[in-house]
């Protein structure tokens, strides 16, 4: 008996027209936009090449080599009005840098302080902090800073009676001003002892840690850093000969004399920096420790752990990979808002900038540095925080 076998004509694909077909308009429409930004890149380029002709203002960096011929109010670095240009840049990067760096140490302690507070049990404390983080974060960060330096270190005593704080430090309405460190002969073996001492520091707390998770005893590592740290360099100075002495500011009849000064300008623009990127902080802490579940203190407290432990090695743990994402955010915004400070003339990147392009006429490549400064300062603190937030991610077993 025949068995037939039956097979069905294989489908064509239907005939279209040609930009009917998805890929061809995503290539198409793609070449189309990169031509127009070409052409607009283009565009733009011939535009300010033509009117810097028209204005005989030469294009190129070859200006930072010229004499700047402007003081700077605070330098970290050595300068004076003899330096170049490029010099000027460099100061006001450092002192950029500078409030960067204090402002987010800063601005993360209070932060972390305030939100956990806002979570306290105390009604006094967490309302306290609640006010805190209604109050400044509402406020524009140009208002806080106006705040801090005309109606905080203004109204301070003059020179002449300057209110006098412990290790000789003299506060007054030019700033604080403290006893400069002065380096002689063999002090940089102190300098190498506090380097040896911060590297055993990290491998004590690197052993500590996995001797914890291998028996659950836990050492004293915050005593043994700050002996390493502290007592390492000590013992040297001490064998040394004490090579650092201190130059001590001394009250004059009308000023101060000696010692080192920190400008009311620097002053105002890192309180208020720290304290206004701290109110954002501490709502992200808040939430971090609320995305937690409660289960994990109640445990902890079911196996007699005390409340601040709890917190310090059950609950930030956990809540910090809720807590690192949002918070470089804000580390950003506070290194951004840094450039605030052309408003209370403090010589940060853009201040000196400006004074550099009033006198040259170069916009072009004052706001091209601009742009590579602070566009290289967020990547660096962006890739430092995903580093830091990978090392904190949880670890499948």
């Amino acid at each position: 008996m025949a068995i037939g076998v039956t097979t069905t004509p294989e489908k064509s694909k239907p005939s279209g027209s040609f930009i009917n077909d998805p890929q061809v308009r995503g290539i198409f429409y793609q070449v189309i936009t990169v031509v127009i930004l070409v052409a607009v890149v283009y565009w733009i380029a011939d535009n300010t090449i033509e009117n810097l002709k028209r204005a005989n203002i030469a294009s190129g960096y070859g200006f930072l080599k010229g004499r700047a011929g402007f003081d700077v109010g605070q330098s970290l670095i050595a300068y004076t009005s003899d330096s170049t240009y490029g010099r000027a840049l460099v100061v006001g990067f450092v002192n950029t840098l500078l409030v960067a760096v204090t402002g987010i140490i800063t601005a993360t302690i209070i932060g972390f302080i305030v939100g956990i507070g806002r979570l306290s049990h105390n009604w006094l404390i967490a309302k306290l902090s609640l006010a805190y983080v209604e109050v400044f974060r509402n406020i524009p960060p140009l208002l806080v800073i106006f705040f801090w330096y005309s109606g905080v270190l203004a109204v301070l005593p003059q020179p002449r009676e300057s209110a006098a704080l412990p290790l000789n430090i003299f506060l007054n309405n030019r700033g604080i001003a403290f006893p400069k460190p002065v380096f002689g002969d063999g002090s940089q073996y102190v300098f190498y002892a506090f380097v040896i001492a911060v590297i055993a520091s990290f491998f004590v707390a690197r052993y500590a840690r996995i001797k914890q998770e291998a028996t659950g005893q836990r050492l004293p590592v915050l005593w043994i850093v700050l002996g390493l740290v502290v007592g390492l360099p000590l013992l040297v100075f001490l064998a040394t000969g004490s090579p650092i002495t201190f130059d001590v500011p001394v009250a004059g009849k009308f000023n101060l004399t000696g010692g080192s000064v920190i400008g009311p300008e620097f002053l105002s623009l890192f309180l208020a920096l720290s304290f206004y990127t701290a109110a954002f902080i501490a709502e992200i802490v808040r939430a971090g420790i609320r995305g937690v579940s409660t289960g994990q203190t109640e445990a902890a407290h079911a196996l007699g752990v005390r409340p601040g432990l709890t917190t310090r090695l059950v609950v930030v743990p956990q809540a910090m990979r809720i807590i690192i994402p949002p918070l470089t955010s804000q580390y950003l915004n506070l290194t951004k808002n840094s450039s605030l400070a052309i408003a209370i003339g403090y010589a940060d990147l853009v201040a000196v900038g400006g004074t550099i392009l009033n006198q040259t006429g170069q916009a072009v490549e004052i706001v091209s540095i601009w742009i590579i400064v602070y566009l290289s300062l967020s990547l660096s603190t962006s890739l430092l925080m995903n580093w830091f937030n990978a090392r904190m991610a949880l670890v499948e077993r």
